[in-house]
């Protein structure tokens, strides 16, 4: 039977059947980007391949089909978390206040923190060699910053003599002597001391 109709146009079964397996695949190798992201947070040790697979409960042939090289996983990986947190800045600040869409964003730095350690060894090869623009990186993770901390000094809820510099330097203090998740509750308790200090002191009346 010809899927065509009389003017050699595609039949809409055809189209739907035709982006279904499209679909089925961007979910696939979003369902594998969540699983390596877990795994990459929570290894002591670079995990291999293999082992990401089984976490995910596919054969290691799906998850080459989808990531063909552990570097175009890892670049996945980094890229994803990138974009939660140059994005989330913005959506924080649409459903919270300034101070505490900040907290909840350090959160996601900690999580990106964390995912970067399971696959620091490729990592610095991908940067060593431009795969990975680093310098790009800061330079949007520093905007995402002093997007919150903008509206915090608009708000009056954030002090206004902090750069987002000094906010980069001190999350990655934090998660080098707290690091996640193995000390997550004393990385907690030291994001809330460094949002007291980020707070405005309060003026005798």
């Amino acid at each position: 039977m010809n899927d065509r109709n009389t003017n050699g146009a595609r039949s809409v079964s055809d189209e739907v059947e035709s982006r279904t397996p499209r679909a089925d695949a961007a979910r696939n190798r979003e369902q594998l980007l969540t699983v390596a992201t877990r795994v990459f947070m929570s290894a002591d040790a670079e995990p291999s391949m293999r082992a990401i697979a089984r976490e995910a409960g596919v054969g290691i042939a799906t998850l080459y089909r989808h990531f063909p090289t552990r570097e175009s996983l890892v670049d996945a990986v980094y890229k994803d978390q990138v974009v939660r947190l140059t994005s989330g800045a913005r959506e924080l600040l649409d459903h919270l206040p300034p101070a505490a869409a900040l907290r909840r964003w350090m959160d996601l730095f900690g999580d990106w923190i964390a995912a970067k350690n399971g696959m620091l060894d490729t990592l610095r090869a991908m940067i060593d060699s431009g795969q990975v623009a680093h310098a790009q990186t800061r330079a949007e993770l520093l905007t995402a910053i002093s997007t919150i901390l903008d509206a915090g000094r608009t708000a009056g809820d954030l002090r206004a003599d902090i750069a987002a510099e000094d906010i980069a330097a001190a999350l990655i203090g934090t998660f080098t002597v707290a690091p996640r998740p193995e000390q997550e509750a004393q990385a907690g308790r030291l994001l809330d001391l460094l949002m007291d200090g980020l707070r405005p002191a309060h003026r005798p009346s």
